[in-house]
C-alpha cells in the first residue's frame, strides 16, 4: 500500500513538474517579450494627480517620495496623506513641500473620512477630495520611479477604452540577506508569472505599486468606498473597472519597490498575507499556481522516485530556473548582481508561503490583525 501511494505521488509529481517546466519556459519567453516591446509614442499628456498614502517611517522614504516630485511631465499634483496626524511620515512629506516649492504638492493629515475596514482605502478617501485632475494615480509609499514615470502612465490612457492601468515592479533590497530574499521572490516568482498571465488572458487587476484610473471611471464604480471592504484594493479596482466595460492596461514600465522587512518573521508574515489574499480572491488560480514552483516539485519527485528519469527532470528544472534568475535580473532589476545561491532558498521560501496560505486564519497588515474571508473581504480578527 505504501509503495502504491509512493508511486501515485511520484506520477503526480512528474505531471506537475512537466507542467512547471513548460511554465518556466513561458516565463522566460514573457520576460524577453516584455524587454523587446516596441517603444510607445507619447501623445496626449493629460493632467495627473498622484495619491501617496503614508503609514509610518520607512527605509529610503524621503528618496522614494522625492522621485514623484521630479517628474518630467507638464502638469501634475502629488498628495501625501495619513489618517494619523502623528504619523512620522508626514514630516517627511512636509519636508518635500519645503524642498520643492515650485511643485504642486499637498499634505493631508487626519480629518474626517468615511470609515472602512481597509486602512489604506480609508486614507485614500480622505485624500481624494484634494485631487484636481482627471487621471488618478495611487502609488504605495515604498515605490521609487524615474522622471519618465508619469509619461509612461499617460501614454496608455490615449486609448479611450483603457479605464485603469498598472505597472510591474521590481523588488530592490534595502539591506541584508532577508531583504535580498524578499526581492528575489518578487522578481523571480511573482513578476514573471504576471507576464505569463498577460499572454494568456486580459489583465483584470492592478498592483499597489501603481493603480491608475480615470476619475470619471472611479466615480462610476463607486469611488474608493467600493474597495474599502477588501484587502486586495488593487485587485478589486481592476475587477470593477473591467466589469464596467473598460480595459486594464499594463504599462510598459517597471517601478522599484524597496524591500525592507526587518527580519525573516516579518518577511514571512508579509508574503503569507500576499498569498492568502490571492487565495481568497482567486482560489482556482491560486491552486493552479502550484506549477510555478518547478524546482521544489522536481526535487520532491526526485526524492520520491529516485530514478534516472527523475534526475534528468530535476536537472532540467535547475537549468530553466537559472535561466529565469538571469532573465528576471535583466528585465526587472539589472542593477542587482546575480545571486545563484539564492535560487533554492527563494524557491523553498515561496513554496512554503504558498502552503502557509491554506492554514493562515488571519493576517497582519499595518500593525493590525485581520481575517480574510472568501472573495478577499476583510474583518478585524478577534
Amino acid at each position: 500500500m505504501a509503495l502504491k501511494l509512493r508511486n501515485v505521488l511520484s506520477l503526480a509529481g512528474y505531471a506537475l513538474t512537466a507542467a512547471g517546466l513548460a511554465y518556466s519556459a513561458a516565463e522566460i519567453a514573457g520576460m524577453r517579450r516584455f524587454r523587446n516591446r516596441p517603444a510607445r509614442a507619447v501623445q496626449a499628456q493629460p493632467p495627473v494627480t498622484v495619491l501617496k498614502p503614508l503609514h509610518g517611517d520607512e527605509p529610503q522614504l524621503y528618496e522614494n517620495l522625492r522621485s514623484f516630485c521630479r517628474q518630467s511631465y507638464p502638469r501634475y499634483q502629488v498628495i501625501f496623506g495619513s489618517r494619523d496626524e502623528r504619523d512620522p511620515a508626514l514630516e517627511v512629506a512636509r519636508r518635500l513641500v519645503r524642498d520643492f516649492p515650485e511643485a504642486d504638492l499637498c499634505v493631508v493629515a487626519g480629518g474626517s473620512a468615511p470609515h472602512c475596514v481597509n486602512p489604506k482605502v480609508e486614507n485614500l478617501q480622505g485624500m481624494i477630495g484634494q485631487a484636481k485632475h482627471g487621471i488618478i494615480v495611487v502609488v504605495d509609499s515604498d515605490i521609487h520611479v524615474g522622471a519618465d514615470y508619469l509619461s509612461a502612465i499617460a501614454g496608455v490612457f490615449s486609448d479611450p477604452k483603457v479605464g485603469a492601468a498598472t505597472c510591474l515592479y521590481a523588488g530592490v533590497p534595502a539591506a541584508g540577506t532577508v531583504t535580498e530574499l524578499g526581492a528575489a521572490v518578487v522578481n523571480e516568482h511573482f513578476m514573471p508569472s504576471v507576464l505569463v498571465a498577460d499572454i494568456i488572458e486580459p489583465l483584470t487587476y492592478c498592483f499597489g505599486a501603481t493603480m491608475a484610473v480615470r476619475r470619471d471611471v472611479l466615480d462610476a464604480i463607486g469611488g474608493f468606498a467600493a474597495l474599502g471592504a477588501h484587502i486586495g484594493d488593487d485587485f478589486m479596482l481592476g475587477k470593477l473597472v473591467s466589469d464596467s466595460g473598460f480595459r486594464v492596461a499594463l504599462c510598459p514600465y517597471v517601478v522599484r519597490m524597496t524591500v525592507a522587512d526587518a527580519d525573516l518573521s516579518a518577511l514571512w508574515l508579509h508574503h503569507v498575507r500576499w498569498q492568502r489574499t490571492v487565495l481568497a480572491e482567486r482560489p482556482r488560480g491560486f491552486a493552479g499556481s502550484i506549477i510555478t514552483y518547478t524546482l521544489p516539485l522536481a526535487t520532491i519527485s526526485a526524492l520520491l522516485s529516485r530514478t534516472p528519469v527523475a534526475g534528468t527532470i530535476l536537472a532540467a528544472a535547475v537549468a530553466l530556473r537559472v535561466m529565469v534568475h538571469e532573465e528576471a535580473r535583466k528585465t526587472f532589476a539589472p542593477e542587482i548582481e546575480l545571486s545563484p545561491w539564492l535560487i533554492a532558498v527563494a524557491d523553498t521560501f515561496a513554496f512554503a508561503t504558498w502552503l502557509g496560505a491554506f492554514f493562515a486564519k488571519d493576517v497582519t497588515w499595518r500593525d493590525r490583525h485581520f481575517e480574510i474571508e472568501q472573495g478577499g473581504k476583510l474583518s478585524d480578527a478577534r
